[in-house]
């Protein structure tokens, strides 16, 4: 039997429906707000996901500009000294102070929020900038006095260098020679390498700094969507139709996008307008950023002027195959007389060189063959295996390349290759690299020009 109380009424325990009422409405307004604003919250996360990224897209554009401004004016002022023609002098001034390319680009970069110790790399890459303008415009001015040029019908910048005594008392024919040295030693080579590892640094900083804030930003979404999740949960009990749309439309996208995170895949277009909307966005990003990193390890692997692999893919590849249970070819190749070229025709159609070099290398070995430039003049190519008849059929191809390099096409000079070769009984020993190295000495001992495979009775008992 119920309770009674004093005026005989049934006093019962329980929840009132109005307290339930208002319970639940409180309840309702409070996981609605809780989803407001964790929504918000991940709306805010992805946009500032998005600008990190819009700004190391931004900075390496510029970076990209500052490279191929640099290298115009490089380019300007060397032929300057070399052709002796006015046109090369005003394209550089015209560039350095009209365009003004790389100033523009470096102006951008330092408009932005870089933090002080990644400022520092770049002022350094404006400072050695600056400095290497200032020998650039020196070698000018002695080449335009050489010629006798009318200083007054120089640019300002030209007409206040002055020379110092000793190179203002050269001959016309030393001020060239003088002016040429200035832009093609190695000082001048080492003040360009000096740019361009600060601005790689600046670059490798905000590329770091632009991934830590995407994870820290991927963690706090991923944060956001737990309690939304607890919030959905909430509203499931109170509602059972509005939970299965949230779960249709909200918490299935949430949680295939969390996995694609997780497993560093693109989003899946699933869900409201609003999620297919943000994959799209997300993908684009995604996209861009794949890019660059294949970029990245291409620049890292590969040689800029040839398209060859480089020497640190070369020592990767040493590693890689010292377990190889198969015999591994080494092939040392040396560009004969190089030197001569470059003095001889200029550094630009050395390069041509060295590119055509390559390309008949690349072309004359198989596919599995790696072709590598190790640096300078120097190329190396590593064949795995060591077949009967594999010594003939690589003197034959190095002798029909030596063919082609002695009676060249497009107006290349004439050269030809020194190749050392070396077979180890299994992987990529040790003494591989020496005794393919002292076989490329036999064949310059002999006069270059040829082919020699590592003989341990001869090559030995000469070292």
């Amino acid at each position: 039997k119920s309770p009674m109380n004093n005026t005989g009424q049934k006093h019962v325990k329980g929840v009132r429906i109005r307290s339930l009422n208002i319970t639940m409405f409180v309840l309702s307004l409070i996981l609605f707000i809780a989803v407001f604003w964790t929504t918000l919250r991940v709306a805010q996360d992805y946009n500032e996901t998005v600008q990190a990224t819009e700004n190391y897209i931004a900075w390496e554009k510029s970076a990209h500009q500052i490279h191929v401004a640099s290298d115009y004016l490089t380019e300007e002022a060397r032929l300057y000294t070399q052709t002796l023609n006015i046109e090369h002098a005003l394209n550089y001034l015209d560039e350095l102070f009209a365009s003004q390319s790389r100033e523009k680009a470096l102006e951008f970069i330092s408009s932005r929020d870089i933090k002080p110790e990644f400022r520092a790399n770049l002022e350094k890459a404006i400072e050695y900038s600056n400095a290497l303008t200032h020998k650039e415009i020196y070698a000018i001015r002695l080449v335009a006095e050489g010629l006798g040029q009318d200083m007054a019908a120089m640019p300002g910048v030209v007409q206040t260098t002055s020379l110092s005594a000793a190179d203002q008392a050269l001959s016309p024919e030393d001020k060239f020679k003088h002016a040429r040295d200035l832009m093609f030693n190695s000082d001048y080579a080492k003040a360009k390498k000096k740019i361009v590892d600060a601005l790689s640094r600046f670059l490798s900083q905000t590329l770091t700094e632009t991934r830590q804030e995407q994870i820290a930003q991927t963690q706090q979404l991923g944060n956001m969507l737990s309690a939304q999740r607890i919030a959905l949960i909430g509203l499931f009990l109170l509602n059972a139709v509005t939970f299965m749309m949230i779960i249709v439309l909200i918490v299935r996208p949430l949680q295939i996008y969390a996995k694609c995170i997780k497993d560093d895949k693109m989003f899946e277009l699933v869900g409201a307008y609003e999620f297919k909307h943000l994959a799209l966005t997300y993908n684009d990003i995604f996209a861009v950023k794949e890019h660059h990193d294949r970029m990245l390890r291409h620049k890292a692997e590969h040689d800029p002027l040839t398209g060859l692999l480089n020497r640190a893919a070369f020592d990767s590849l040493k590693q890689l195959l010292a377990n190889e249970p198969n015999p591994v070819g080494l092939l040392l190749v040396d560009v004969d007389k190089f030197k001569d070229i470059n003095d001889s025709y200029g550094h630009i159609m050395g390069d041509k060189t060295l590119c055509r070099v390559a390309w008949l290398l690349q072309h004359a070995f198989r596919t599995d063959d790696f072709c590598i430039r190790l640096g300078g003049d120097e190329f190396a190519v590593i064949v795995k295996g060591n077949p009967p008849g594999l010594e003939e059929i690589i003197m034959a191809k190095i002798t029909s390349i030596n063919e082609n390099l002695k009676n060249p096409a497009e107006g290349l000079p004439p050269t030809s290759l020194s190749v050392g070769v070396a077979f180890s009984n299994g992987g990529f020993t040790d003494d591989l690299y020496s005794h393919a190295d002292k076989a490329l000495y036999r064949v310059k001992e002999a006069g270059r020009c040829g082919c020699a495979f590592y003989r341990a009775e001869e090559d030995d008992k000469q070292s």
